[in-house]
């Protein structure tokens, strides 16, 4: 009796401890939420929590009038999706070569990409070389200069590492080429690493916005949703110019309204809510890509 007593005691002081976690994990989302969802002048007065006070949804209507921020929406998406696309199929392409025993140059390529982890060129440079290749003002800036990963190639390599080689072999026999092995056997079986490298690229793209300050500050059908974040958030007052630039599409003025900081939450829930849509799906394949990619020698 003693020991069934002291097992539920255990048990109900994890669910005690599980639940605080939780509720702390929480409650800034749902604090944001509130607050977006909350009347702007009346969010002022404070003490607004985890449920609005007064219902609204202005602050996403003036949000969404605003044309700046619908055409970073899109470029967001746009980046997101491509590049993960391309990203995640690039770096298991390098992942796929380093992998092959055959390949003479295997540790020499490996050595080098490890190094890249530790030395870069730095900033100036950087920006160089995207000069010389004429990426500036350019959409694929967001893209190509990220497209290959030293970290996701050794994740996914070392995934690729745990496969039998003679799943290899038997296509071989059977008259597959190399690609026709790679796009028909090995990607299908890394679907767990591809998936959790595709969520590393997709966040990242998401939340990208210092290369659109750098390269694509100046054109603004270039913009993306959290570089318009960032500028917004940069603002610790409305000024005038704010105020006129945050009129709905109606012409209506909202500069009475709207405050700063229900544009902050209220933006910042736009910019979450997407990858907590993404997440669910792939977080299946999480842990467990994570843990053959990591234990794999």
């Amino acid at each position: 009796m003693t020991g069934k007593w002291g097992d539920r005691l255990f048990d109900w002081c994890n669910y005690l401890f599980l639940t605080m976690v939780l509720l702390v994990t929480l409650y800034p989302f749902l604090n944001v939420l509130a607050i977006s969802l909350n009347d702007s002048v009346d969010t002022v007065r404070g003490g607004i929590y985890i449920w609005p006070r007064e219902f609204t949804l202005e602050n996403y209507r003036v949000i969404f009038g605003y044309d700046h921020l619908v055409t970073g929406f899109i470029n967001s998406v746009l980046r997101t999706v491509i590049g993960t696309v391309l990203g995640v199929f690039s770096s298991a392409m390098v992942a796929f070569t380093l992998s092959r025993g055959d390949f003479q140059a295997r540790k020499f390529v490996s050595t080098i990409i490890v190094l890249t982890l530790y030395f870069s060129g730095g900033l100036i440079p950087g920006y160089m070389l995207i000069r010389e290749l004429n990426l500036i003002n350019t959409f694929w800036v967001y893209v190509l200069p990220g497209m290959v990963n030293a970290f996701h190639i050794i994740i996914v390599r070392s995934f690729m590492d745990g496969l039998p080689y003679s799943l290899q072999e038997s296509a071989k026999i059977d008259g597959a080429n190399d690609f026709t092995i790679f796009w028909r056997i090995i990607l299908p079986l890394c679907t767990p690493v591809l998936a959790t490298i595709a969520l590393f690229v997709a966040v990242g793209q998401w939340n990208a916005w210092f290369d659109t300050y750098l390269y694509n500050s100046s054109n603004p059908n270039l913009t993306t949703l959290q570089y318009e974040l960032m500028k917004i958030l940069q603002n610790t007052t409305m000024s005038a110019s704010d105020a006129n630039a945050f009129r709905g599409t109606s012409g209506e003025d909202h500069s009475r309204t709207v405050s700063p900081e229900s544009i902050k939450m209220a933006i910042s829930m736009i910019t979450i809510i997407p990858i907590l849509l993404v997440y669910p799906f792939v977080q299946r394949f999480f842990v467990k890509g994570m843990t053959l990619g990591a234990v794999k020698s």
